[in-house]
């Protein structure tokens, strides 16, 4: 089990890295829009639509990957993990009670499945 709930550097960067696609594109079809009318304010508008609809679009795509197995496990041991501190925090005492360990011929039947 891992020890540390600290997400990865990939992780943390996934938001900037989206908007950032998401920036190009929309300054792209911004400046196609501007060479071919040469107006700004319809640049604009097109810069806004791109970016946006763009954004929208793969972040939907991001959400619709399905988790790995090690994604998984991780997320039913922070679920295992969440579960203990709130235990710990009603019943008075500190937060440092240990997730239990299932045994290795159980079967995983209470782990999220993704889709």
């Amino acid at each position: 089990m891992t020890t540390s709930l600290e997400p990865t550097r990939r992780d943390r960067f996934l938001p900037a890295e989206l908007l950032g696609i998401s920036g190009g594109l929309g300054v792209f079809v911004g400046l196609i829009v501007l060479i071919a009318t040469r107006e700004f304010i319809l640049a604009g508008v097109a810069l806004g639509i791109a970016f946006i609809l763009s954004l929208v679009l793969m972040a939907l795509f991001a959400l619709a990957f399905r988790p790995t197995a090690s994604e998984v496990e991780d997320i039913h041991e922070q679920d295992v993990e969440a579960e203990a501190k709130k235990a710990a925090a009603a019943d008075g005492g500190p937060a440092t009670a240990a997730p239990p360990v299932r045994p290795e011929g159980d079967a995983p039947d209470d782990r999220p499945r993704g889709h």
